[in-house]
């Protein structure tokens, strides 16, 4: 098992990102929530992780903090969850949304997540009662500058077309944050 890794970030298409380990190339898949915090190209990133084998493939996920990767596990353990709508739920809400959508048993909250319907948001809410803490799940971090392009790029990752997450980022506020930004775009595209 990989647990932690350590390397120099070459790439970075969300979501996945290219970690220079020693000269291995390491393909990671990371939640947006991750992903807009990283550093910048060539500098030196910590991921904690978690590797996924596959009868076709060896997937290797990695995360920002301890918290992101638990939840990833938590989300795993539920029937008809797999890694990549895992991940989407990561991206869409932060773990302390997460947490207070578990807490409140709001299904509204998952099923503006793209995969998410009301049957699995009912489900995950079921399956994850009592897992989280609001307070240990707060996030560790939010990144305070970004721009309209990133969160263009984390709404079409989502599976947001082009013109619906051109529109979402045109309503926002001109000094929102990355990971301020998707969200309140999250929340403008499931209004409309």
């Amino acid at each position: 098992m990989i647990g932690r890794i350590t390397g120099i970030l070459l790439e970075k298409n969300p979501p996945q990102i290219l970690l220079d380990v020693q000269g291995v190339g390491y393909e990671i898949d990371v939640p947006m929530s991750t992903f807009y915090n990283l550093p910048p190209l060539n500098e030196r990133v910590v991921l904690h992780t978690q590797l996924i084998v596959r009868e076709d493939a060896h997937l290797l996920y990695g995360f920002a903090t301890n918290d992101e990767r638990i939840a990833f596990r938590q989300l795993l353990k539920i029937s008809g969850v797999g890694p990549k709508l895992a991940l989407s739920v990561l991206s869409g809400l932060s773990l302390g949304d997460l947490a207070h959508a578990v807490a409140n048993k709001e299904t509204g909250m998952l099923t503006r997540i793209p995969g998410v319907g009301k049957k699995t948001a009912e489900r995950l809410l079921l399956e994850l009662q009592g897992k989280f803490s609001e307070g240990a799940a707060a996030i560790q971090g939010e990144a305070s500058v970004g721009g309209r392009g990133d969160i263009v790029n984390a709404l079409q990752a989502l599976g947001y077309n082009g013109k619906e997450a051109d529109w979402a980022a045109q309503q926002l506020p001109k000094d929102v944050g990355v990971s301020d930004g998707i969200r309140q775009a999250l929340k403008l595209l499931s209004k409309a």
